[in-house]
């Protein structure tokens, strides 16, 4: 007896690029975490290639996963995972943001083009910056979030998953230095406000090689988590 798969259509705006000409990895993480299973539970979500931008793609459900291939090209795979994803540690808003002005990224940035975490005009971008809290091996950034990322349910899962994203790589990232995104877990524990003032936190896990670790975290004023997510960057060669 087969499964009978269900596809439908996903076309990723222009708006939502990370590195030029291609999807915001976390976008598509947060993506593919709401069609697997509506956030309820920590869904990883592994990128196997880069996904085009104004592409129409194939998102298809088979089982318990989620696919997204271009042709018959697979682009990212997505299944549940049994845990709850910790978070990194709280750092209240206020010193998150001050932590801003350490964002390497401001010196010089390898993707100054991308939606999370790139230099683009406020309501465009997210403009996550996050630089390093003082005293610990977190970095962290302030998000405000704006009106603009909201739709008629509030935060989507999609953007959500880009805030989590880039923070891991910068907990790593020097000057000059880049990875792109190769696993995103993420998981969504209540709703993000639009208007409302958010810590972005993360920590560094390790490092094999090519590949780096990192975890990060959504906090509200109270230290309550919102959302987690751990991830695995692989540097260029």
């Amino acid at each position: 007896m087969t499964t009978a798969a269900l596809q439908t259509v996903l076309t990723v705006p222009e708006r939502f690029r990370g590195p030029v000409g291609v999807a915001n990895g976390g976008w598509i993480a947060g993506t593919m975490a709401e069609a697997l299973n509506g956030c309820r539970s920590a869904v990883e979500v592994t990128l196997h290639a880069p996904t085009p931008l104004e592409t129409e793609l194939r998102l298809e459900h088979v089982a318990n996963s989620v696919s997204l291939s271009d042709g018959d090209k697979l682009l990212v795979e997505a299944i549940p995972v049994a845990e709850d994803l910790e978070g990194p540690g709280f750092v209240p808003f206020n010193d998150a943001a001050r932590a801003e002005a350490g964002f390497v990224g401001l010196q010089v940035h390898p993707f100054a083009e991308c939606f999370a975490c790139g230099l683009r005009e406020p309501g465009d971008g997210l403009r996550i910056f996050p630089g390093p809290v003082e005293g610990t091996d977190l970095v962290a950034a302030g998000w405000r979030v704006p009106f603009t990322v909201a739709g008629e349910d509030g935060v989507p899962a999609s953007i959500v998953g880009a805030v989590l994203d880039c923070i891991t790589g910068w907990a790593h990232f020097g000057p000059g230095e880049s990875a792109l995104l190769g696993r995103l877990a993420v998981q969504i524990h209540r709703p993000v406000q639009p208007g409302g003032r958010y810590s972005v936190v993360a920590r560094p896990t390790g490092r094999d090689g090519r590949k780096m670790y990192g975890q990060s975290a959504i906090y509200e004023a109270d230290g309550t988590l919102v959302a987690a997510a751990r991830a695995t960057w692989i540097a260029p060669r």
